[in-house]
C-alpha cells in the first residue's frame, strides 16, 4: 500500500514539474542561453526534447556562425517544423554556403522564411548578385541585411534587395568594394526608412552617391564611413540634414575639413563620433562639435595632429557631463596628462587614450 501511495505521489510531482517547473525554467533558458546551447539540451532525453521543442519562442533563430557545411545545415534546419516561424539566421563567417544552397531553400523551405527579419551573411564570399536575388525573392519581410566583406555583390545584387525586401531599416554592405553611386540612389529611392547604414570600405562611391542618401534617409541613427578617404566636404555638409543620427564614423576622412565638421556639429543628438586620421581638422573644427554636441559619449581624435589643449577645454565646457571615452593618441598638440587629471576635465570618463 505504502509502495502505490509513493507511486502516485511521484506522479503527482511529475506532473507539477511539468506544469508548473518547466515552464518556468524554460523562460528562463530562452532569455540566457545561446540557441546552441538551447540545441545541446534536445539530446538529453526525449522528454526534454518534447517540452523544449513545443515552445516556438526557442526556435526563431538559426545560428551556424563559423559552422561548417553551413550551406547543408541550414537547408537541414529549415527542413525541421520547430523553425517554421524563424525571424533570425546568423552565416557570419560560416563556411560552404553557396548560391545553389539559397536556391535549395526557395524550392524546400520557402514557407519557414516568410518570417524572416534579420539575415547575416558577412563574410560569406561564395554568395553573389544570383544569391541575393533568390534569398531577398524567398524573405519578403527583411528588415536587416548584413552582407559584410562580399567582393562579388554589386548593383545589381541591391537592385534586386530593393525589389523585393521593402523593410529594410538596417543595412550593412562594410567592404563591399565593387558598388557604385548607383547602389546608393537605389537605397535612397527605396529605403527612407533606413536606421543604420554600413558602407565602410565601399571605396567606389563618390560625394554624389552619398548626398542622395543624405537627402532621403532623414531617419538615419547610425552611418558608417569608415576607411572611405574620397569622400569631401561636398558630401559631408549634408550629414547635418541627418537630424536623428546618434552613431558616425568617418576614420580616415583625409578631406574632412573644419567646415565640414562645423556642418556635422548641427546633428545635435550625435552619441559617437569617431574622427581617427581626419588629419586636417584643428580645434577649430573639434569646437564646434562640442558646442554643438553636448549628448557625445564616444569621441576619438586619433592621430590629429592639428587639435591642442585649447579643444580639451571647449569639450570640457560643453560635455564633461556626459562623455565617457576620449581618445587623444597621437594627438602630439595635446599634453600628457594623468588619470585625475583628466577626470577633472571629465568627471565621467571610463576609457581614455593619451600617447601611449
Amino acid at each position: 500500500m505504502k509502495m502505490e501511495e509513493e507511486k502516485v505521489k511521484a506522479a503527482e510531482e511529475e506532473e507539477t514539474w511539468s506544469k508548473e517547473t518547466v515552464p518556468k525554467v524554460i523562460r528562463i533558458v530562452s532569455t540566457r542561453l545561446s540557441q546552441r546551447d538551447i540545441i545541446s539540451l534536445l539530446l538529453v532525453s526525449p522528454w526534454l526534447h518534447r517540452t523544449l521543442v513545443s515552445y516556438p519562442s526557442l526556435w526563431l533563430v538559426i545560428d551556424l556562425r563559423e559552422m561548417n557545411n553551413a550551406g547543408n545545415r541550414l537547408v537541414s534546419a529549415l527542413s525541421i517544423p520547430r523553425y517554421r516561424h524563424v525571424r533570425e539566421i546568423n552565416l557570419e563567417f560560416a563556411q560552404d554556403i553557396e548560391d545553389r544552397h539559397l536556391e535549395l531553400l526557395k524550392t524546400k523551405c520557402l514557407g519557414s522564411l516568410q518570417d524572416l527579419e534579420s539575415l547575416n551573411l558577412n563574410g560569406c564570399q561564395k554568395i553573389s548578385d544570383k544569391g541575393i536575388e533568390i534569398i531577398s525573392s524567398t524573405c519578403p519581410e527583411l528588415k536587416v541585411f548584413s552582407i559584410y566583406w562580399n567582393v562579388r555583390v554589386t548593383d545589381i545584387g541591391i537592385q534586386h534587395l530593393v525589389k523585393n525586401c521593402k523593410h529594410i531599416i538596417d543595412l550593412n554592405l562594410s567592404g563591399c568594394k565593387n558598388l557604385l553611386d548607383k547602389s546608393l540612389q537605389l537605397i535612397a529611392d527605396n529605403y527612407q526608412e533606413l536606421e543604420s547604414l554600413n558602407l565602410t570600405r565601399c571605396v567606389k562611391l563618390t560625394d554624389g552617391g552619398l548626398q542622395k542618401i543624405l537627402i532621403k534617409c532623414s531617419s538615419l541613427r547610425s552611418l558608417n564611413l569608415y576607411a572611405l578617404s574620397g569622400l569631401t566636404d561636398e558630401a559631408y555638409n549634408k550629414i547635418s540634414l541627418l537630424a536623428h543620427l546618434k552613431f558616425l564614423d568617418l576614420c580616415g576622412a583625409q578631406n574632412l575639413s573644419d567646415e565640414g565638421l562645423a556642418c556635422i556639429a548641427k546633428c545635435k543628438n550625435l552619441v559617437s563620433l569617431n574622427l581617427t586620421w581626419c588629419v586636417r581638422i584643428t580645434d577649430v573644427g573639434v569646437m564646434a562639435i562640442a558646442e554643438g554636441c553636448s549628448s557625445l559619449e564616444f569621441l576619438s581624435l586619433f592621430g590629429i595632429v592639428g587639435v591642442t589643449d585649447k579643444c580639451l577645454e571647449v569639450l570640457s565646457r560643453f560635455c564633461s557631463n556626459t562623455l565617457t571615452t576620449l581618445d587623444v593618441n597621437g594627438c602630439v598638440g595635446i599634453k600628457r596628462r594623468s588619470r585625475d587629471e583628466l577626470l577633472q576635465l571629465f568627471p565621467h570618463l571610463m576609457c581614455f587614450k593619451v600617447h601611449s
